[in-house]
């Protein structure tokens, strides 16, 4: 049996973590950063874990990540 490809765009968006769960980067940082509060931008910067009701579909796209 051949191998199972990895969605590339999802590599390079997710990682794992030493539990197993998925990181991910903040949305909200790309563009009208000029109102936006030094705090909330500086909160912005740091990654967060995808939701429980997603890691299936990550999953999915990253088969050799777990």
């Amino acid at each position: 049996m051949p191998k199972m490809k990895s969605k590339s765009g999802a590599k390079k968006r997710f990682a794992t973590t030493g539990t197993g769960k998925f990181k991910r980067g903040t949305k909200g940082r790309r563009h009208l950063l000029t109102h936006k509060s030094t705090k909330r931008k500086r909160r912005l910067r740091k990654p967060t874990l995808v939701d429980k009701a997603q890691e299936h579909q990550i999953q999915a796209m990253l088969p050799y990540a777990r």
